[in-house]
């Protein structure tokens, strides 16, 4: 069984994000949810991303860092959104694999997701965040020179559709995206 570390997106840490993780827990891995936000959540993505503005530069970072330093090296990394960007930004050192939900941060942002690594990326189509502001063309355009990265996509226009505690919540799409990871992870 795979042990993974899943990172929250700028809403916090929300009951959606922990009904994931347990999904993937009943299925016999091992879940950290480190909370970046010390307990602090928002009622909206706007808010969210206010309150990771005003923090000081590398703070999140550094909180980020410290959840996974007790951690084996050859842990999953994964989140929702601003989690993935963690994930991706953590996968530079060592990691098993990526589950980047909602997210893909571009290559020319940060270093590129380590070669012969698995990592499956999931986003709506027409997210605003996630296809429209080239997530998703970053994601495809890294896919494409590689054969270990997925990129699926989902028909819709929301962002968080993956985190049930929310109104944006796709719970079609999300048995599809908990299906296609607990694949990914039982091929580690």
């Amino acid at each position: 069984m795979a042990e993974v570390v899943f990172f929250h997106h700028v809403q916090g840490l929300t009951p959606g994000i922990v009904a994931f993780a347990d999904e993937l827990r009943a299925a016999g891995h091992t879940v950290h949810t480190p909370d970046l936000f010390e307990g602090q959540t928002f009622a909206s993505i706007e808010d969210g991303i206010a309150y990771v503005r005003a923090q000081p530069e590398g703070a999140l970072d550094e909180r980020a860092d410290k959840a996974v330093a007790s951690l084996p090296a050859e842990v999953v990394l994964g989140g929702t959104s601003f989690g993935a960007g963690q994930a991706q930004r953590l996968a530079s050192t060592s990691t098993a694999a990526g589950i980047l939900l909602e997210s893909f941060v571009g290559p020319e942002w940060i270093q590129p997701w380590p070669e012969g690594v698995p990592a499956q990326v999931h986003g709506m189509d027409a997210d605003p965040f996630f296809a429209e502001e080239g997530d998703l063309d970053a994601a495809r355009a890294v896919a494409s020179t590689r054969s270990d990265i997925e990129v699926f996509t989902y028909p819709g226009n929301v962002h968080l559709f993956t985190d049930s505690s929310l109104a944006a919540y796709d719970a079609d799409a999300m048995g599809v995206v908990t299906s296609r990871v607990l694949e990914l992870l039982a091929r580690l």
